[in-house]
Order: C-alpha cells, then structure tokens, then sequence
C-alpha cells in the first residue's frame, strides 16, 4: 500500500513536471531571444529600447484607462444584476448564463463591425469616442466579469447574510456596501485583473475603432522589429502573473481576517459560558 502511494505521488510530480516544462520552457525560450539586441552578448537592450519608446508609454496608459473603465462600468453592471438575481429570481440563472457565454460564440470583428455600422450615424453618433470602445470591452470581459461575481455570490449564503443586516436595521445600500461586496473582495479582484489583462492584450476592437491602444501597439512593434516584441511578450506575461499574485495575496489575506475573528468570538464566548457554568456550579 504504502509503495502504491509512493508510486502515485512520483506519477503525479511526473506530470507536473511535464506541464511545468510545456508552459515554461517556450517562455524561457522567448526571454532568452530578447536578450540578443546587441552582438557583445545578452543584454537588455530590448527592453530599454521599448521603454523609451514614447509610443509604449503612450499607448500603455490608454490601454490602463480603458481597463479602468471598463472594470468600473462592468462591476457596476455586473455586481447589482447577479445580486438581484440571486436574491429575487434565481430561475433567471440559466439565461443570464447563456447571456454571459454569447461573447465566447460571436467574435470580436463581428462586434466592432456590428458597433461602427449602428452608432456611425446620429442621433449616437459614437464611433470617435472612446465610450464605444469601452462598451466593446465591457462586452467581451463580460464573462470574466460576471463568472467571478457570481462565484462568489454563490460562496457565501446570500440570502443569510441580506436578511440578517435588514433585521438589524440595515437598507439595501449598507447592506450592499458593508456586508456583501467586503464578502465579495476576492472575487471582485479576480474580475478586476481577468478584465484588466483582457484589455490590455484586446485587439481587434482597437484596431477597428481606430484607437492607439496597447494591443495595436504590440502587433506594430512585431512587425517591424526582431527583438522587442519578445521583450514585449514577457513583460506582459510579468504582468499578467503579477496580477495573479496580487489576487491569491489578498485572498489569503482575506482568509485569515475572515477566520481569525469567528475564532476569536467563539473563544470569548466558550470562556464566557464556561466562566459562567463554573459559577453557578
């Protein structure tokens, strides 16, 4: 039994290793490529020379504030929506799922094609703003949005958590802001950067609606140079990774407050009752 065990954990390490390499070796393979911008030897002459670049910065930052936007109205869209639904009707859960996959089935050109041709003439004349642009990106990160909100809706008992703040006095604002999205930080952070790596990478949207976004910018850099879009490439693998980190930290970091206070109040109370039988004894 017990070399059967041994057996099975080796296997399982085996395969790990095997989908470690598969996903590592290409990356590592690419850093390495960056690294030859000069005939000396490796540097990082690649990535100081996209980091001058005044187009880089230029088109990163409009990329970082439509991502910000899009988080803020997606959430804004999202979060009230799946509540509701899961409080009143939660027979609608099989639409709103069919609804959230659409994005999955109709591609992005149809989308831009489908939002040049209706908001291209008045009275929503739209297509040089960049509200259009943000609508296309709150629409295709619609699924990541709405996938994290609502797992963490169904985490935790909803019902329980509404219906115990309104009997003590709460509305629906304070209930919402103070017991049911401090409940939800993980998964709003989740939606959060799943949102923000979908719009920084996005481009077909940018390319139609005309705007310097950083996915543009990205497809531009490979096709004129050699190096720089494998600088390119793992900088924003960097990134994407960094924001995954940032969610498990704040997931764990939640966890432990979350835990350490029931704990803490059980304690108390068990010493209490304890305390006390010991008295009346």
């Amino acid at each position: 039994m017990r070399d059967g065990a041994v057996a099975r954990r080796a296997f399982s390490w085996l395969w790990l290793g095997i989908g470690l390499a598969y996903f590592f070796l290409p990356l590592f393979a690419t850093f390495l490529f960056s690294l030859r911008g000069r005939k000396g030897g490796p540097s990082f002459v690649a990535y100081a020379h996209v980091l001058a670049d005044p187009l880089f910065l230029k088109s990163f930052g409009f990329s970082l504030g439509m991502s910000a936007c899009t988080v803020l109205l997606g959430l804004a869209l999202v979060v009230p929506t799946a509540i509701w639904m899961n409080l009143k009707v939660p027979k609608a859960r099989g639409v709103v799922e069919v609804i959230a996959l659409m994005p999955f089935v109709i591609p992005p050109i149809i989308l831009a094609f489908g939002l040049i041709r209706t908001y291209s003439k008045p009275p929503f004349a739209l297509v040089s703003s960049p509200v259009l642009l943000v609508a296309g990106y709150v629409v295709v990160a619609f699924p990541y949005i709405y996938k994290s909100v609502d797992a963490g809706l169904r985490a935790m008992d909803l019902r329980l958590l509404a219906e115990a703040a309104q009997s003590l006095g709460a509305g629906w604002p304070a209930t919402l802001f103070e017991v049911v999205l401090p409940n939800l930080r993980t998964a709003l952070l989740s939606a959060l950067f799943l949102t923000f790596a979908t719009v920084i990478g996005e481009l077909t949207l940018a390319v139609l609606l005309a705007w310097p976004a950083f996915g543009p910018y990205m497809a531009l850099v490979g096709r004129n140079l050699a190096y720089e879009p494998a600088a390119l490439a793992v900088m924003s693998f960097c990134m994407t990774w960094g924001a995954i980190a940032l969610i498990g930290a704040a997931g764990r970091g939640g966890s432990r407050r979350g835990g350490a206070a029931p704990g803490g109040e059980r304690s108390e109370t068990g010493g209490g009752r304890g305390a006390g039988l010991g008295g009346a004894h």
